[in-house]
């Protein structure tokens, strides 16, 4: 075997010469310049034919959560004020009101409105909401203000559309409990009633025995205000110990510090139960202590509805400080230039797409000329367009006698 002398020339011939594309380039300059300028004056005019799109843009200031008076505040009832706001607030509260506004509940409030199934042209609410979701883009910015943008080809309904979203967010607003001190009142607000009812129906009771106060000079009424008050302090802590087993494990030694003194409660109400069963003239079916019972129970459900108002009228001063309010910043106006077609960017796009497409096309033209001068070159593409014909040729008698 032997060595082809290294020839120089042969490298040559198989480089693409710098200068050859550029001769190539200097010999279609016409094309490449003139090609490129007619297709962007085509699409700047084809762009004055597409309908103008207008952006209204609404921004407004989300409710603002204040939470440290309401922590002070809830000191008195421990995990108890704990459970009414153990749902509170996102680590960024912003995203829930994003999530709000992107919701079907508020889309479906829009389409009814504005009756966008028929401006849409759309026969199903699912594709009138993604007309919808298109068209809107909701924004959260760092300084805390959101944004709704709006694009329709009519500027004033573009408008109407972005604030409709703010008043729709206001009224779903008025249907959810979504701050701290909104969970909070309505939390008590609930116990507050369940409460309430019991100590009516515990005071009518009283009333039905017909026994005065003066009955138990031999048993203070301060006893029976004693033992009220421990079966409330048990119910509250109850209630402690059902919201930190949602947290807590059952080792934890918070929970078992709970536990302990609930027991310790217990065990002070059954002392000071003995001690008032013991006590003369409370027999279980003299009417004196028919009367003992529902006094107690009276007492009970008398210092559950103290305890409960005083949260409720704390959740509704904090509610009332929080500004559970959206502030607009500013309402979105008719805009009065358009957003769509931007015309300049798209007569550059079509320019320079086309002098690409122009610059390929001279390139693969100057190439195929090139291979046609080269002897074995011409072979190969008279071979490949001899084997095209017959694949033509082939698929037109298929194609013919199928016809047939």
């Amino acid at each position: 075997m032997t060595d082809t002398p290294y020839n120089p020339a042969d490298t040559e011939e198989d480089e693409i010469s710098l200068l050859d594309l550029l001769q190539t380039v200097v010999d279609n300059l016409r094309l490449l310049v003139l090609g490129p300028l007619a297709a962007g004056v085509l699409a700047l005019g084809a762009s004055f034919l597409i309908k103008p799109t207008f952006t209204a843009e609404t921004s407004f200031l989300p409710p603002q959560q204040q939470q440290g008076m309401a922590a002070s505040m809830l000191a008195g009832l421990g995990a108890l004020g704990g459970l009414a706001g153990a749902a509170s607030g996102l680590k960024n509260p912003a995203d829930q009101y994003v999530a709000f506004l992107q919701s079907n509940s508020i889309k479906d409030a829009l389409i009814d409105r504005f009756q966008l199934m028929d401006r849409y042209n759309t026969k199903l609410r699912a594709n009138a909401r993604n007309m919808l979701e298109s068209k809107v883009k909701i924004a959260n910015g760092k300084d805390g203000l959101m944004t709704v943008n709006v694009e329709d080809t009519d500027p004033k309904f573009a408008a109407d559309l972005a604030n409709a979203h703010v008043h729709e967010l206001t009224q779903l607003m008025g249907r959810l409990a979504l701050t701290e001190a909104q969970q909070r009142r309505q939390f008590f607000e609930k116990l507050l009633k369940q409460t309430k009812d019991k100590f009516t129906q515990a005071d009518i009771a009283l009333k039905e025995t017909g026994i005065s106060g003066d009955v138990l000079k031999s048993h203070p009424a301060s006893a029976l205000s004693a033992v009220a008050a421990l079966q409330a302090q048990i119910t509250v802590q109850e209630v402690k110990i059902g919201a930190m087993r949602g947290y807590l494990a059952d080792t934890a030694p918070d929970f078992k510090q709970a536990l302990t003194e609930l027991a310790n409660l217990r065990a002070q109400l059954a002392k000071q139960s003995r001690d008032t069963a013991s006590s003369p003239g409370q027999g279980q079916g003299s009417a004196k202590g028919d009367y003992v019972a529902k006094y107690r129970e009276f007492k009970y459900q008398e210092t559950l509805f103290e305890l409960f108002a005083k949260q409720f009228e704390i959740a509704k001063l904090d509610e009332s400080r929080e500004g559970a309010t959206i502030q607009v910043l500013d309402a979105a106006q008719p805009p009065e230039l358009q957003s769509k077609p931007k015309k300049a960017l798209i007569a550059i796009i079509a320019t320079l797409a086309t002098g690409f497409v122009l610059l390929l096309f001279v390139f693969i033209r100057q190439a195929l000329r090139n291979a046609r001068q080269d002897h074995e070159s011409s072979q190969k593409l008279n071979a490949l367009k001899a084997s095209w014909h017959k694949a033509i040729g082939k698929t037109t008698s298929t194609a013919t006698s199928q016809a047939l």
